[in-house]
């Protein structure tokens, strides 16, 4: 998939807003934590996902030199893996299940869902997910999706999983297609472009 310039402009772009649907019941993020187009000096590829556990920031590479600049919540203390993963599927209100280590970890907080949530409002994986996969094939169990708990935005607060309030996670969705590289950036490593200047895109 090829993202130009025109692209962008056909979808809103052009004048540096995001075409994300806002309600009155939307919770509001801190200004840095909205979707942003942002001038990254070439440094995150086109089509390329960058999450910066640190900074809360999931970056999304466009054209020119630019990116799309979202607020993430990341895994919890030593639960944050760090690597180079791909996207392999895709899944619209997708269905949770707690992983085994997750429940063997907190019995009485996941065992009552050890046969599964179906998809909907009130699933943790929100409205999108993204599932990502190691070089070798192999499913992470680590997904970037929406959240139900959207003032977590911003904390380490997650299993291991990148979360977003579910207006975003829905555009970022509607970009990202299958095969889509993702590099989960080490804890402790800034990213430099926490400064970068917003651009119009």
């Amino acid at each position: 998939m090829t993202l130009t310039r025109r692209h962008f402009i056909q979808t809103g772009l052009a004048a540096g807003l995001l075409p994300i649907a806002t309600t009155a019941s939307a919770v509001q993020l801190p200004a840095h934590l909205m979707p942003k187009v942002v001038d990254v000096a070439g440094r995150i590829p086109q089509g390329q996902i960058e999450v910066y556990p640190d900074e809360f920031h999931l970056y999304f590479g466009i054209y020119e030199g630019r990116a799309i600049r979202y607020g993430v919540g990341v895994g919890r203390a030593n639960l944050y893996e760090p690597g180079n993963f791909t996207v392999d599927r895709k899944q619209e209100w997708p269905d949770w299940r707690p992983t085994d280590a997750m429940i063997e970890r907190e019995p009485e907080k996941y065992e009552q869902y050890a046969d599964g949530v179906p998809g909907g409002p009130e699933n943790p994986l929100g409205a999108r997910a993204l599932y990502l996969q190691y070089p070798n094939g192999r499913d992470s169990y680590l997904r970037i999706h929406g959240t139900t708990a959207p003032r977590t935005i911003g904390s380490a607060v997650s299993n291991g999983c990148a979360r977003l309030v579910n207006e975003h996670i829905e555009d970022l969705y509607r970009r990202v297609p299958i095969g889509t590289p993702v590099i989960l950036h080490q804890k402790g490593i800034a990213s430099g472009l926490f400064q970068t200047v917003e651009q119009p895109a």
